[in-house]
């Protein structure tokens, strides 16, 4: 069964050549994404999709958005249905592709991954163009441990529950919390990306008066909630002060709070997969590696650099 799908995959990548022949002809792409008001990341990598999926770039492009993973999988089957040669998802949870995938491979459809992984076989898909969310967790849960803090009393605000993201940035944090008795958990609770959830969450500790000294926000605009409810509440964050600061994405106006010194740690996360995607689809060919890695980095408020949030910033100031 494995084999089948693989030549499937391998005869829809064929086929994609087959159309970039006729110049009349445009290679139809279904997209499955989250929203771009999901947060700052989303917005660059929904603008990605765009610019490179283009009718100028040879490319006919409908996409879907949403953050529920019931209806990302009705809109996929629904591409697959329409016929489009190439299904291209963003899965908002990790479970429940294995049919529609099946599906799109069985109608000769080649899928690709982008952003996040999904538990499937591998023979379900093409290439998977991706972060490594347990990395970005483990790169800032060791940045946080290289502090030295003799205690960690954490709010740690989750993404989406479920999302690869949020599955890779909670993990090694939990992890490491049930293993140091000197890490506390104040508490656990998802916010689901959204900035004014954060900062509810926030809010509640600080009203309950147990004490915290690091925000670790999966996203940015989590953190921007957290930080909101600090400074409310007169309570100094940032270097050398009471509370460590902790996000991800790298939004431009993100990394200009490290710059500032009121945040300490922002952990990158690249949106920029869709030429790579592009690129192999016009090929023809499988890739050599079936998952590709973003190369990514935490950024320390000590060390980070203006020549940084030029390069690395996302999004608008």
């Amino acid at each position: 069964m494995k084999k089948l799908l693989s030549l499937v995959l391998a005869l829809a990548l064929c086929l994609g050549v087959m159309a970039i022949a006729h110049a009349d002809d445009l290679i139809k792409v279904g997209i499955v994404n989250n929203p771009p008001s999901e947060s700052g990341y989303r917005a660059a990598n929904v603008a990605d999709f765009e610019k490179v999926f283009s009718t100028e770039n040879g490319y006919e492009a409908k996409t879907y958005y949403s953050i529920k993973n019931d209806e990302q999988l009705a809109a996929a089957q629904s591409f697959i249905t329409d016929g489009v040669d190439y299904l291209l998802i963003s899965a908002a949870e990790t479970t429940g592709w294995d049919v529609v995938l099946t599906n799109a491979a069985e109608a000769g459809i080649g899928v690709f991954l982008f952003d996040r992984m999904i538990d499937v076989d591998e023979a379900l898909y093409a290439a998977a163009v991706v972060s490594d969310m347990r990395q970005e967790g483990e790169t800032a849960v060791a940045w946080l441990e290289g502090l030295g803090l003799e205690e960690y009393n954490i709010i740690h605000i989750q993404g989406a529950m479920g999302s690869d993201a949020q599955i890779g940035r909670s993990n090694p944090l939990t992890e490491k919390c049930e293993a140091n008795d000197n890490w506390k958990l104040v508490v656990q609770q998802t916010a689901t990306w959204d900035e004014a959830e954060a900062k509810k969450i926030t809010e509640s500790v600080i009203n309950s008066g147990e004490k915290f000294n690091v925000i670790y926000a999966e996203n940015d605009g989590m953190a921007k909630g957290a930080v909101a409810a600090l400074d409310e509440n007169n309570i100094a964050h940032g270097v050398g002060k009471d509370v460590v600061v902790m996000g991800f994405d790298c939004n431009k106006w993100a990394l200009r709070e490290l710059l500032a010194g009121n945040w300490n740690y922002d952990g990158q996360c690249s949106p920029f997969q869709a030429q790579v995607i592009s690129d192999i689809i016009k090929s023809g060919e499988a890739p050599a590696q079936k998952i590709i890695i973003s190369v990514e980095k935490g950024f320390d408020a000590t060390t980070i650099t203006e020549q940084d949030v030029l390069d690395y910033g996302l999004g608008e100031e």
